[in-house]
């Protein structure tokens, strides 16, 4: 039996700077805030966010570690929906990309902790 993932902790360099970008995020993808930098999904699964220790080295894309986070999108009109309301809060979302039907949108916090909304069609396995 697997063990169900039930918390993420993101260190940021700023919570002030990050929360925003966060809260706007998550509140895209369903999340609720329960309390002060946590989040749920009222399934179980938490994001709690904490500030970093000053002096230690930032997110490096390629570096070891955690790489991104992914979700996994009801449809292309909801990836579209995220880059837009994200576009609209003042946060940098790129275009979203096409890999033959698969619709992905790649985004990055403050920090540059990268985020992934994609829409898979029926019968495209997420991590192929």
């Amino acid at each position: 039996m697997a063990l169900k993932i039930d918390h993420i902790t993101i260190l940021v360099s700023s919570l002030k700077e990050s929360m925003p970008y966060y809260e706007k995020l998550l509140e895209l993808v369903g999340f609720t805030k329960v309390k002060e930098w946590v989040w749920t999904d009222n399934d179980g699964f938490f994001f709690q966010f904490s500030q970093a220790k000053a002096g230690t080295s930032a997110y490096e894309r390629y570096g070891a570690g955690m790489n991104h986070l992914g979700f996994c999108a009801p449809t292309p009109e909801f990836v579209a929906s995220v880059q837009s309301e994200m576009r609209a809060a003042g946060f940098v979302a790129p275009e979203i990309q096409d890999f033959d039907g698969v619709k992905a949108l790649f985004m990055k916090d403050t920090d540059g902790i990268r985020f992934e909304i994609t829409y898979y069609p029926s019968g495209v396995v997420a991590v192929d």
